[in-house]
């Protein structure tokens, strides 16, 4: 099934203010300017890229002294060493990379020297659909028949693709990530194959690389089959170390959660995963956190048969509203726990209260009730915070004072 490609939007970009007063500072004699990647494919499908890249004849010097003649640019050598020139417009931040060309690679880095071929250039980028440019005089360029795959809904690598692999090895990941974002049917098979026959090559890549990548193809809405792609190929456990929940995926993507829950949904079935995902793939700390705290209440709702009303509020209390929300989302249709409908009610209600229950004890209140501080206090509130998330987290002065006496008497025994 082939796309229809609004070459009338490229018109809008090149409209766009910072973009029309940057490609007029760089006009110079004898130099040349384009709108490259990203932005160009984007306006051709008719959404608006969050990146605007130029590629330009000019070094990157000339770059700095045009901007700063320019009113309203303001110039920031954020890449000089690989010819990257970061101009400030009114819009927002424009990459201006000077014409480059390969020398060689180890599949990580490139060394690169400058130059003035823009067909060359373009071979030396990942995907056709990546290398189309586009002129200031509004022309469209196309030396790598990238316009035809767009249109088609095809990923295809430029040129060879183990030679393009060889060149930097994040492509695999890429490839899986650009077919589910702008692919339509299977894979193309030279690439794929060309994927799977470097997979040796994702071993050597940073972790932090690889983290990003994947959780972009993670985000990505046509993620899911690429995603069953990397697992049937054996990709999938060359990223991840483990197995993947392509039921449980589908249904983390399905409810719209966030790439880090997919994450947790696709690999994390107990602790030992959410570390194994840290280690692996560099993930913050917060990351982690999430992947943990499903874990938890993975554990919390596999020892239940059934959720009432009671159990819901106690496990939004355990694990806080929006991640009981999300794991419950991922379980949706497995045989266990099953959720009854005054447990759906439940949460429906916490949901409008916009919070889960607060235990309304603290250790304040066990000294104001005469108990000297120490290491009974903490005994004494997590006596009286099981008792209160076994009866469902109930709410009023009544349950308060029955909690506070269960609090205290725990504490009292344990000083004696």
């Amino acid at each position: 099934m082939t796309q229809t490609l609004d070459h009338g939007a490229l018109a809008a970009l090149l409209a766009q203010p910072g973009v029309r007063r940057a490609l007029a500072a760089l006009d110079r004699p004898g130099a040349e300017t384009r709108l490259v990647g990203g932005c160009v494919r984007d306006a051709l499908l008719g959404s608006q890229s969050a990146d605007i890249d130029f590629a330009t004849t000019l070094l990157p010097d000339a770059v700095i002294a045009a901007a700063r003649t320019a009113p309203g640019l303001k110039a920031v050598p954020t890449g000089i060493e690989h010819g990257t020139i970061t101009l400030v417009t009114e819009d927002g931040p424009i990459e201006v990379t000077t014409l480059r060309e390969d020398v060689e690679t180890d599949g990580r880095h490139a060394v690169v020297r400058f130059g003035s071929d823009f067909a060359r250039d373009a071979e030396r980028r990942d995907f056709t659909v990546n290398a189309l440019s586009l002129g200031a005089d509004g022309r469209l360029h196309d030396t790598v028949g990238g316009l035809a795959d767009l249109e088609a809904g095809r990923v295809r690598f430029i040129g060879d693709p183990a030679t393009r692999i060889r060149e930097d090895s994040l492509r695999i990941l890429r490839f899986f990530r650009f077919h589910a974002r702008f692919g339509a049917g299977q894979p193309d098979a030279a690439a794929l194959s060309a994927c799977v026959a470097a997979r040796d090559a994702l071993d050597r890549l940073s972790r932090e690389r690889v983290r990003s990548e994947f959780l972009k193809l993670l985000a990505a809405q046509g993620g899911l089959p690429m995603i069953g792609t990397l697992s049937a190929t054996g990709l999938l456990q060359r990223i991840t170390g483990g197995i993947g929940e392509l039921g449980r995926l589908e249904r983390a993507m399905a409810a719209t959660l966030a790439p880090v829950m997919r994450l947790a949904a696709l690999s994390v079935g107990g602790r030992h995963d959410a570390d194994r995902l840290r280690d692996r793939l560099r993930l913050s700390k917060q990351e982690h956190g999430h992947l943990t705290g499903y874990a938890d209440a993975l554990a919390d709702l596999h020892g239940r048969a059934v959720i009432d009303a009671p159990a819901a509020r106690a496990l939004a209390a355990e694990h806080g509203l929006p991640l009981l929300n999300d794991t419950l989302a991922i379980l949706a249709g497995e045989p266990r726990p099953v959720r009854e409908d005054e447990a759906r009610r439940a949460l429906q209600v916490l949901g409008g209260e916009g919070s889960a229950p607060r235990f309304p004890l603290t250790g304040a209140d066990l000294v104001a009730a005469g108990l000297p501080t120490g290491p009974a206090i903490g005994r004494g509130l997590a006596a009286a915070r099981a008792l209160w998330l076994e009866r469902g987290c109930p709410t009023g002065a009544d349950s308060r004072a029955e909690l506070l006496k269960r609090a205290l008497e725990s504490a009292r025994r344990t000083q004696n």
